[in-house]
């Protein structure tokens, strides 16, 4: 009898499926070794050791990522479970979202310091860094929440803009051509970024010394990074608030169950489908924003580098869900953080997919299958 034969006899005595028990299996191995490693124990062909300082970095470093990511996959989320199409421009909206809050965030840190024309470009003209011009939460907190307000603002009226110039006109034609469409976006979002703020990588914020917080005494964050989890959690309390309360977020739960019906029962649609996307878009604009504000750089790319990182979120949280892209970014951000434990960290990214394949295999309709804007 072969291994094959065995695991499906096995199979049909326990009612499990082989893949799944081989998952379970792998996770208890990695769970056991995270574990030995906690304890200063070389576990052989895991081997290794692991200080409990290094496994909270590790922790808050996830935590950080996945606020991030499921913020920025609420817009997709939204976008999918209305429009039902995957929109492949999200990740460029975390980028026009980074860098006009970035720049508003500039002019009011820098006023008077610096041309305002090169502030609002994101850049630190002349011999005046980052630092002098002050982009930093702890001393200028009034210019870093403008500039997420303008992030937010800009990013859900482009949105907006977008929907009608190039999306409404081609509601009525297949997920696929919006779908390419959506690329071309992109595409043009990209470069029109590169246009006006150039290509070239560049700092951001401002290093201030005694700016780190002491959490509990077990662990040190930067002020920034603690900052950005806040602000993602304002915002992901707002949303649900939105949904659950309010007779917008009533009328859109209402059009993501049965747009047709919703139509019937005189929901403004049209009207619904305008809130989607700037409220969408707003978030979008606002995870890139916080994105920069905890990295501290900024490039033209940066939102499409993010973009599969978010599908992978909203995929494996149910796409059309706005919990499931939050449980799902956290996710996601914990493996991303947690794989380089036993990996380097070159591939952490593929770990994160890694997940979203399995997912996509043992359950594809998500963690919260089901469950779309509500």
């Amino acid at each position: 009898m072969g291994v094959t034969d065995t695991l499906s006899r096995g199979r049909e005595r326990v009612g499990v499926p082989v893949g799944t028990l081989l998952v379970g299996l792998f996770a208890a191995v990695l769970a056991v070794d995270l574990v030995l490693k906690l304890l200063g124990v070389d576990a052989g062909m895991l081997g290794g050791t692991l200080g409990f300082e290094r496994f909270l970095s590790n922790i808050w470093t996830g935590l950080v990522i996945g606020m991030v990511l499921g913020l920025g996959g609420i817009g997709l989320s939204m976008t999918y479970s209305i429009l039902n199409f995957a929109n492949f421009a999200h990740g460029d909206l975390l980028s026009v979202g980074g860098f006009t809050g970035w720049g508003v965030a500039y002019v009011v840190a820098g006023l008077g310091a610096v041309p305002v024309g090169e502030l609002i470009l994101v850049r630190a003209a002349g011999d005046a860094t980052p630092g002098q011009i002050g982009a930093h939460v702890l001393t200028t907190p009034g210019a870093l929440f403008a500039g997420l307000l303008v992030a937010a603002l800009a990013t859900g009226l482009l949105s907006v803009g977008l929907d009608r110039v190039v999306y409404k006109p081609m509601r009525d034609r297949s997920g696929i051509a919006l779908l390419i469409a959506s690329v071309g976006v992109a595409l043009a979002l990209r470069y029109l970024v590169v246009f006006f703020y150039g290509s070239r990588n560049r700092g951001v914020t401002a290093s201030v010394e005694g700016s780190s917080v002491d959490l509990f005494g077990l662990l040190t964050v930067s002020a920034h990074q603690l900052a950005a989890v806040l602000a993602a959690a304002v915002l992901m309390a707002a949303m649900h608030f939105l949904l659950q309360r309010t007779k917008l977020g009533t009328a859109m739960r209402a059009m993501a169950d049965n747009k047709d019906l919703a139509l019937v029962t005189g929901i403004p649609t049209e009207r619904i489908v305008t809130a989607t996307w700037f409220i969408g878009g707003g978030m979008a604009g606002a995870a890139g924003y916080l994105t920069v504000m905890y990295q501290g750089a900024i490039a033209f790319d940066f939102g499409w580098q993010l973009l599969l990182l978010i599908f992978a979120a909203v995929i494996l949280g149910g796409i059309g869900s706005i919990y499931g892209a939050i449980s799902g970014g956290l996710i996601i951000g914990l493996v991303f953080a947690l794989s380089t434990v036993w990996i380097p960290a070159d591939f952490n990214e593929a770990a994160a997919f890694a997940v979203m394949i399995l997912a996509l295999l043992f359950r594809p309709q998500g963690l919260f299958s089901g469950v779309t804007t509500a």
